[in-house]
């Protein structure tokens, strides 16, 4: 196994207090971290710019060294380290990227067995969720964890995620429920196929999804507009949700 591209649908729907759902294609770079000094193409850099890059700055800690920055991670949340493990995101597209959600699988024996979650809002604010993946069929995976940081003006801080995945060789979703106060609010789920990371593959998705990391903030802001004319409560972040927390 080495990096590979996911492309496919992001999908979005509220269920209360007003329904209200989207979509909108999507895709993201899957790294294989034992290979990750091999990440760097004609097309693909890391830490400069590029079509695509992928910046160390933009997740986990404030190292330079990137797997030095997982390795503080998972001793943080005494998670041991396994011999496979991939970073899931979306990278940088001509030096700009907003990462929503982006994710550290851990596996053994080829089964993903944690997973931690980076959540990104738009005021400067980092959460990081460690989760236990549990399955009944050993194709897919579920976890649950306290939701504790100011993701939408129309969201609570507080609340409870549920993860869904599903990792394939060819295949790859991930799925989130939101309760609040034990009612679902919202659910989004990414569904990908996988593409080989090329040079080749590269260009036909920069010139697919040239605008992506823009429309990723545009689109949300829309949206916004849309649940504001609805009549959603705005609610403001607190000054622990502006910050990136480690």
């Amino acid at each position: 196994m080495s990096h590979k591209f996911q492309e496919g649908m992001i999908y979005h729907k509220r269920y209360f207090p007003k329904k209200h759902d989207f979509a909108y294609k999507f895709f993201m770079i899957d790294i294989d971290m034992n290979s990750f000094e091999k990440l760097d193409n004609k097309y693909f850099s890391k830490n400069k710019f590029n079509l695509f890059s992928f910046n160390t700055k933009d997740h986990f800690g404030k190292n330079e060294d990137f797997k030095e920055n997982i390795k503080e991670l998972l001793e943080k949340y005494s998670i041991k380290a396994t011999k496979e493990m991939r970073f899931i995101t979306l990278p940088s597209i001509l030096a700009y990227v907003f990462n929503p959600i982006s994710v550290l699988l851990l596996f053994e024996e080829n089964k993903p067995t944690f997973m931690i979650a980076e959540v990104h809002n738009y005021n400067g604010g980092r959460a990081i969720y460690p989760l236990k993946l549990d399955s009944k069929d050993k194709k897919h995976y579920k976890g649950k964890i306290l939701k504790d940081m100011y993701v939408s003006p129309f969201l609570k801080a507080e609340g409870k995620y549920e993860f869904d995945l599903t990792y394939e060789h060819n295949k790859f979703s991930i799925g989130i429920k939101l309760f609040e106060e034990d009612k679902k609010i919202l659910t989004s789920t990414f569904v990908g196929n996988s593409l080989v990371f090329n040079e080749k593959s590269i260009i036909s998705l920069f010139f697919r999804h040239t605008l992506l990391t823009f429309w990723v903030v545009t689109r949300t802001i829309w949206q916004s507009l849309k649940l504001k004319l609805k009549g959603l409560k705005w609610n403001k972040p607190r000054s622990c949700d502006q910050i990136k927390r480690a």
